[in-house]
């Protein structure tokens, strides 16, 4: 690998930044080159912290028994419930060489009831309105946000594409169209607690220490997708400004996500995380099964080279380029181009659960890396009527504005995490 090959994200980067801007509603209107600068450094700095500094490791390899405990604690709920089909000893003997069966339904899923009820807990206790409001306070200081945008992002670290929305429902209907949009951005940019874990989970036997990773790809994606947003929809003079100062709504003061006491937390939390759990099984079998569907179309036309062509095949063509320029050699840029064509299209989880499907080597260890930092993220298409249809049932005056808005964010949210992955490229340079 030359030296071109070994820095070329930046120069996907610099091409990510120019279709951003390429895009925007008003090119004249841009940020100044000092703040694009320093959105740009902090997330440098954050992806070279994250990677070199072995503390922050270790702290994250607390995270990583933490969610180990998780999770033994949910096969114990699971395996009660479902027997062995949840993880309880089998009643029977396997064959020869075989493996016991991991049925990602009853074995792994469950994880985000537990832990919607446990995030809902730690919320009413004050331990995730403290994380949050800390977080706000870092972007507010550090990249100069208004206040109700540093909560949305702190509070998109922890809550998911639905409950984030609800702790800045009372600014809505002040937000300029510059902070919704920055809002909207936010959470397609990165991943809620209880989805990061069911994802770490899926990645453990894939990616080392895959819960580090899915935290840290999500802390290094909040610079960027500030940044996005702001070049494709910048503030303008005429904009209402959503509070008077910065401070403005930096501590989570009149939210409407309140629960009465903890039973009503755990039970509500529990209701949460048992409807995303039954959206994510309902839209696994429907991807899969149009993914089928549309596989089986494509088998009609004229073979395209040796192998038959797919769904995925046409994604690795369409992507390719895009992982080469933020650091994926060309020898493997097809099948990452197929995994984030799958994720941007289709879903994220569907996007791990084929690159945990990958043979062993299909990847170098740099390039799983880069994949999956850029794979980190919601913006899919699904997620864009979720967010809409949330913000509009919130705030019905901004409905047709955030549906306007929706597609946007799509773009921005995918340029951002792939923003992401090619900053780790770079600073996995040598060491991975």
């Amino acid at each position: 690998m030359d030296l071109f090959d070994q820095l070329r994200g930046v120069f996907g980067i610099a091409v990510l930044l120019s279709i951003a801007w390429a895009i925007s509603e008003d090119r004249s209107g841009r940020p100044g080159w000092r703040w694009i600068t320093g959105a740009l450094v902090l997330q440098g700095a954050l992806a070279l912290v994250i990677v070199r500094v072995p503390f922050v490791w270790d702290l994250m390899a607390y995270a990583n028994e933490g969610v180990s405990a998780i999770e033994r604690a949910t096969l114990d709920g699971s395996s009660y419930m479902f027997g062995y089909l949840g993880g309880a000893p089998l009643p029977f003997e396997l064959k020869e060489g075989g493996d016991a069966p991991l049925i990602i339904a009853f074995q792994i899923l469950p994880l985000v009831i537990v832990f919607s009820a446990l995030a809902a807990v730690l919320w009413h206790w004050g331990v995730l309105k403290w994380l949050v409001n800390g977080l706000s306070f870092l972007l507010r200081r550090t990249l100069g946000v208004s206040g109700v945008v540093g909560l949305s992002g702190g509070a998109n670290m922890f809550l998911g594409v639905v409950e984030s929305p609800l702790v800045v429902r009372a600014y809505f209907a002040k937000m300029s169209r510059a902070e919704l949009f920055q809002v909207m951005v936010l959470a397609m940019s990165t991943i809620s607690g209880a989805i990061l874990i069911l994802y770490a989970t899926t990645l453990r036997d894939t990616v080392d220490d895959a819960v580090g990773h899915m935290i840290s790809a999500s802390l290094v994606s909040l610079p960027a997708a500030l940044l996005i947003a702001k070049l494709m929809v910048p503030g303008r003079p005429d904009d209402t400004a959503t509070e008077t100062g910065p401070e403005a709504g930096a501590e989570g003061e009149d939210v409407s996500l309140k629960y009465d006491s903890s039973i009503d937390a755990i039970v509500k939390g529990t209701m949460d995380g048992m409807q995303l759990f039954l959206a994510v099984i309902a839209v696994i079998i429907v991807v899969f099964a149009l993914v089928s569907l549309t596989d089986q179309i494509l088998a009609l036309l004229p073979l395209v080279g040796e192998e038959p062509l797919t769904l995925k095949r046409i994604f690795g063509w369409l992507f390719a380029p895009l992982m080469w320029a933020i650091g994926v050699p060309w020898a493997e840029a097809q099948a990452a181009g197929g995994i984030m064509g799958t994720k941007a299209i289709l879903n994220e989880y569907v996007a791990y659960l084929e690159l945990a499907a990958l043979p062993e080597g299909t990847f170098s260890p740099r390039s799983l890396l880069i994949v999956t930092y850029a794979v980190c993220g919601v913006a899919n298409l699904a997620s864009v009527g979720l967010l809409v249809s949330t913000i509009g049932t919130l705030c019905p005056e901004r409905r047709a504005e955030a549906a306007g808005l929706g597609m946007k964010s799509w773009i921005a949210g995918n340029i951002a995490t792939a923003m992401t992955g090619a900053w780790i490229g770079l600073v996995t340079f040598g060491s991975v």
